[in-house]
């Protein structure tokens, strides 16, 4: 964890609003998964959507990473970076035509989630290898928005197709080399985990798919946000995992390897938003404070009703009060927080936004027309990356160069 007076230096060298990531505690989170894993031929695939810091996706591709992308874009920019094709997986979903062309002739592993895509490549092209992905009927996950699994989601082949599934893939003389579920961010069961890789690996039979070199998990493994709440027990369920996929393996004949696609629980605590006060109101029953940057920077809390811890990095040994924090976009849901109790806050204090590592910056944009933040990545008690955000006017003179009027 990066210290207070670590962070307000940065703040005051780079600029707020800042995008901090402690890349040692990125790598750190990769391998804490083969520690609470013991499984021989465990394969960590990194969510590439939680953050695509070209920075912090280096320290991985040297810790020995694999990347689960889910878009032709991803695909590209881990191709760029270096990252081996071997250790890239692509998720499709809901793509064209066109981005299934581009994504194949770079040769990473494909994972088809739609019967659709399956029957068209079947009769396109015949004899090629593919991963799929079924829905694993359990619904679990921090947010409704975030399930994966189910009635209602639109993701994976539904379980009892997989009859269907094996008549189109033997039309098309197709190779299924890995079979894939996701249920979920943020799972809040740990029985969800086990219930839905038994499900998956019910089907996972050499009768069904005879060819098989691998099954993936997805990922979903929560960590804290609230200052209060307990570290899953993953030693714990790591175990169990590892009793029961090798239970698996010995009922299909030989040792497969065994993916988990892990987001949230690599990048969420390795990240802060750093954002500066620049307005407090007294609104009655209200205190609202306001800063320089707001939820198209984080959309999190708007958009999930996520909770981020805040800290006071200037004034942390303040007289605590209740406090909304707003930022400075013109919609009333702009909010990081709502009556949260924090130390005294004054104008010009630097507030620390926390796990905002994860499905933060990467899901950013300009609404309002105010460019996203300055990023800098921490390695070994130095700045190793370091991404300038664009001023005002450079963020319009690119969109004006971008377009002509006719």
């Amino acid at each position: 964890m990066l210290s207070r007076d670590f962070l307000l230096n940065l703040a005051k060298e780079y600029g707020t609003p800042l995008y901090v990531y402690d890349g040692d505690m990125v790598v750190a989170r990769y391998r804490d998964l083969f520690g609470f894993i013991p499984y021989s031929k465990l394969k960590v695939c990194c969510a590439m959507k939680a953050n695509y810091n070209p920075g912090l996706l280096a320290l991985l591709r040297d810790a020995g990473a694999s990347l689960d992308t889910v878009s032709p874009g991803e695909v590209i920019m881990a191709l760029k970076l270096g990252f081996p094709k071997e250790k890239i997986i692509y998720t499709a979903n809901n793509m064209t035509d066109a981005e299934f062309e581009q994504v194949l002739a770079t040769g990473v592993t494909m994972n088809i989630g739609s019967l659709s895509r399956l029957k068209k490549i079947s009769v396109s092209h015949p004899g090629i290898s593919l991963c799929l992905r079924f829905n694993p009927d359990v619904c679990d996950g921090d947010h409704a928005k975030t399930m994966t699994g189910g009635d209602l989601t639109k993701f994976g082949i539904l379980l009892e197709a997989v009859e269907e599934v094996k008549s189109i893939v033997r039309a098309g003389k197709l190779k299924i080399i890995g079979l894939h579920e996701h249920t979920g961010s943020g799972l809040q069961r740990a029985e969800s985990v086990y219930q839905s890789m038994e499900n998956l690996m019910n089907i996972a039979t050499p009768e069904n798919f005879p060819d098989l070199e691998f099954l993936d998990f997805g990922g979903g493994f929560k960590v804290p946000y609230k200052p209060d709440e307990a570290r899953i027990d993953y030693v714990a369920m790591g175990k169990e995992i590892t009793r029961r996929f090798e239970a698996f393996t010995a009922r299909y004949g030989r040792k497969l390897d065994m993916l988990f696609e892990p987001g949230k629980y690599i990048f969420a605590e390795a990240g802060y938003l750093l954002t500066e006060v620049n307005t407090i109101k007294h609104n009655r029953s209200r205190v609202i404070v306001g800063c320089n940057s707001g939820f198209p920077q984080l959309i999190r809390p708007v958009l999930y009703d996520a909770y981020h811890n805040i800290e006071n990095l200037s004034n942390p040994n303040g007289a605590g009060k209740i406090y909304d924090v707003c930022g400075n976009i013109c919609e009333t849901g702009d909010r990081f927080a709502e009556q949260r109790l924090l130390p005294e806050i004054r104008e010009y204090d630097i507030l620390s936004i926390q796990n905002a590592g994860a499905y933060c910056y990467s899901m950013g944009g300009v609404y309002n027309l105010r460019a996203m933040p300055t990023e800098v990545v921490v390695s070994g008690k130095k700045v190793t990356y370091l991404r300038k955000g664009l001023t005002s006017e450079e963020l319009c003179n690119q969109i004006l160069s971008e377009g002509k009027l006719l």
